[in-house]
Parts: structure tokens; sequence; C-alpha cells
């Protein structure tokens, strides 16, 4: 870790130190200077993914690729301070929400970390936030509006048409398996804004919230019959496919889609694992189920002609998709306030300090909720 350079803003970032290392060490941090394309953001909110957790928790076995110490975290929202060269859509003072990708394998930085005061973002992965909105709102958006645009939109995904604030309808429904989830709260709003029906599943204390974000019905995912009343409402329906989140949600989908009629493509957001998860030979553990499911439902998705493809939530940084959402959607859907921050954030601490306590918040689990630290 570098020492910060007197002409350039003092950094600081909570530090995975080394593999599975807790807390967060607190510590200076280099400020990250940024390149073509690039901004710098001042975060004002950042947002707890558990993703997050997952990787102090696991150490080696998430993102192997990762270089200690590494600053992790993906969701901000704040202040640009600086742009690098070729950046047009912005300037030294506008507020803005993104996606930062530094754990992805592409880009490997703790630069593009948001557990730190300052974070490099990609231009086309920021969106410009309307003055109305709040920081701490905005930081929830963007690892599950990333996560449902590539299960939604990637050409390897449900390929479905991009959203608009003025869609086209095209006359077919999608299935989301998870809607209250921070995934599934986004991706019924980008469904709907690109012209789809939407069919939800969730507990019942949140069906009031997942309608008011587009779904037209919602199920309970608990209901001994919810596979019954599926496949009763999709009679005379085309599908768009499946979008998944929670355990078992892909084996409960297909057993819907293999009586429908149209895309009978599953795009899944979540990997299974043991259940109840281990507590020891954790890794070994993890492979196996994944291994013994994997050959499951290869043969059982052949046989009841069923198409899937695992999401991963940040590759639409490098395909377009990104560009999609950031720059050719949100900016307008935000102010328009078609498009709205969800989950609610759950606020849990102020400073770098507090962002250990929010990822052992989230690991507990919070419901139709995203843990926020504000900075």
């Amino acid at each position: 870790m570098a020492s910060c350079n007197p002409q350039t803003p003092a950094n600081r970032a909570a530090w995975l130190s080394a593999a599975k290392a807790r807390p967060l060490a607190v510590k200076l941090a280099q400020y990250p200077s940024p390149k073509a394309n690039e901004i710098v953001v001042r975060n004002a909110a950042i947002a707890i993914n558990p993703s997050d957790w997952l990787k102090q928790d696991s150490g080696d076995f998430l993102y192997s690729w990762v270089k200690y110490p590494f600053v992790l975290g993906s969701d901000t929202a704040g202040t640009v301070v600086e742009t690098g060269f070729s950046v047009t859509r912005f300037t030294a003072g506008d507020r803005v929400v993104g996606h930062a990708v530094g754990i992805d394998e592409q880009s490997n930085s703790s630069a593009e970390g948001t557990f730190q005061t300052y974070t490099v973002l990609r231009a086309e992965m920021t969106s410009p936030l309307p003055d109305s909105m709040s920081f701490e709102s905005a930081s929830v958006i963007p690892l599950g509006a990333s996560t449902a645009a590539c299960g939604l939109f990637e050409k390897d995904k449900l390929a479905l048409q991009a959203p608009s604030t003025s869609p086209k309808l095209t006359g077919k429904t999608l299935l989301i398996w998870g809607g209250s989830t921070s995934v599934g709260l986004n991706a019924i709003q980008l469904a709907v804004a690109a012209g789809y029906e939407v069919f939800a599943t969730a507990s019942p204390k949140n069906h009031a919230y997942v309608k008011s974000l587009g779904a037209s019905r919602v199920f309970d995912y608990n209901s001994p019959t919810v596979i019954t009343d599926l496949r009763k409402a999709f009679e005379g329906k085309t599908t768009a496919g499946a979008l998944t989140m929670g355990a078992g949600s892909a084996d409960a989908s297909m057993e819907v889609l293999k009586h429908c009629s149209g895309n009978k493509f599953i795009a899944m957001a979540t990997y299974p694992t043991p259940s109840p998860p281990p507590q020891s030979l954790v890794l070994l553990k993890t492979v196996y189920a994944f291994m013994s499911w994997s050959v499951v439902w290869y043969f059982k998705s052949k046989m009841n002609g069923i198409r899937s493809n695992f999401i991963f939530g940040s590759t639409l940084a490098f395909n377009g998709v990104g560009k999609l959402i950031y720059e050719d959607f949100l900016p307008e859907a935000l102010a328009q306030g078609s498009f709205v921050p969800a989950p609610e954030p759950k606020i849990v601490g102020e400073g770098l300090e507090s962002i250990q306590a929010g990822l052992d918040i989230q690991k507990l689990g919070v419901s139709a909720k995203k843990v926020v630290v504000t900075l």
C-alpha cells in the first residue's frame, strides 16, 4: 500500500489483508487515478452484497485470482472528482451511481473496489443521479441491476429485447423465481421496461412490494401448489424463459417451463450449494454437491428441452450490456422515476470501520432490504 501523493486526495480503504482475514483492516490506500474511459468517485454510500462476505469467508475458493491485500465492494453512489481521457458524459461534481468491477478477473484491481474513500469506475458502468435521489437509496442499485441485466440481456442468457422508458410490448411472459431478492427486484423492473409481462415468486409478506415494481402476478414459493399454480398461469401464454435466484429455484422453474411454449431457457443467478452448509471440509463438500447437481441437471434438462446458463454479475462490463443499462437506459429511467432503487437501504453504520459489521449483518440475512454503509 503506497503512501499518498501530497498532490492528490488522501485515500483510505478497508482492506482484505489476506485470505479469510477478519476484520477488514482500515488503512491508507493509494489514490486511484483514472485511465481512459474511467472516472474517480468520492464514495458517499456503499452497499454490501453476499459476494463480499463470501470472499472473506471462503478464502481462495472464490475469486482465486485475487492477490492480497485487496479492496472488495461493487456498489457505490457518490460524486465525481476526476475524469480520465475521452470521458465526455461526466465532469467533476456530478452525482453518480456505479458498479465497480475490481473483483472481476478481467479487472482484478483494488482501485475498482468500493470499500474505500475514492473508487475508479468505468464510464460505461456509471449513471448520473437525479438531485432528488439520495446516495443511500441509489447505492443499492448496481450489482443487483447488473446481475439481472446479465441474465436478461446477454446473448448467451435470455437475450431479451433492450429496456426502454417507452417499451414495445412483446406479448411474452417471464418467470422470475426469487422476486424479492436484490436481483429479482431489479430484474422485474428491467423486464417490464423491456416489454415483458412478469410472473414472480416471493414470500407473501413481500407480494405487494414485488407487484408495486411491475410484476403482474406473484406466487408464494413455499406453497405446496406453487408449481401447479404457475403452470396454470402460463396456460395460453408464450414464455420468455426464467431468471432464478435461491436454493432449488432452477429445478422448480424447470418443472414450470417444461409445460410452456416459447423460450425454455433458465438464467441462473444462484449456484447450488449443500444444505445445510457444511461445517467441515467445506471446499470438498461444496464441489461434490455442485458436481452431483450438475450431472443430474444435465440429463433432466436434456429430457425436458430446457437450456440454461449461469450468471456472473460483472460480465456486462465487457460485452456492451453495461453500456445498454448504465448509459442508454438508467439515466432517463432514474430521472423519470420509471426505475426506482430496490430493495430499500438498511443503513447499518458510517465510515470504513463499519463495513465489517455490515458484512456480518448481511451474512445473517436481510429480507427485501440491502445493507448500506455511508462514508
